[in-house]
């Protein structure tokens, strides 16, 4: 076997292990981007703890297709990257969210949550999801709001018989 056959065999089998180990995977259409902004959205997720890559096109369906998830024939042309997060499912779609609020280049075309496949409608749905940070504090906030209700009160009623 030739280097090059070889080669394309090892990162198609890279892409597999990203993916099985993925919680959510968001493909973008990156063409008429700049090098600035790229840099900063590669920045924004590595900060996340993402990945956001280029693969070929082919070896993307090839490890796809391995896996058995199937269905983005259509999807995976032209300019395609990946990004790839194992820990968090809403990361990659709010970070490249907010960066095609700068970049009109910028396109999400499909995405993996999960092992499944959803549309780019479903991942922009996502990325308007808060944090968890975000959410574990409205969480707290919704828990305390009856429990500083009663103490204020019963800090009146104290007041009001004095």
């Amino acid at each position: 076997m030739s280097a090059n056959l070889e080669n394309k065999k090892a990162v198609v089998e890279e892409i597999k292990s990203k993916i099985q180990n993925a919680k959510a995977v968001v493909f973008v259409d990156y063409k008429g981007t700049n090098v600035a902004q790229d840099t900063a959205m590669r920045k924004a997720m590595r900060e996340a703890g993402n990945e956001y890559k280029v693969y070929k096109n082919r070896l993307m369906l090839r490890a796809l297709n391995e896996l058995g998830i199937t269905g983005f024939d259509e999807e995976l042309n032209n300019t395609t990257a990946v990004a790839i997060s194992s820990s968090d499912e809403v990361a990659p779609a709010r970070i490249i969210a907010e960066a095609a609020k700068s970049n009109q280049n910028l396109k999400v075309k499909c995405g993996i949550l999960n092992g499944e496949k959803i549309d780019a409608e479903y991942v922009n749905k996502l990325a308007s999801i808060p944090s968890k940070d975000v959410l574990i504090a409205q969480l707290l906030g919704m828990i305390q709001a009856p429990i500083r209700g009663l103490a204020v009160a019963l800090s009146e009623i104290a007041k009001k018989g004095e």
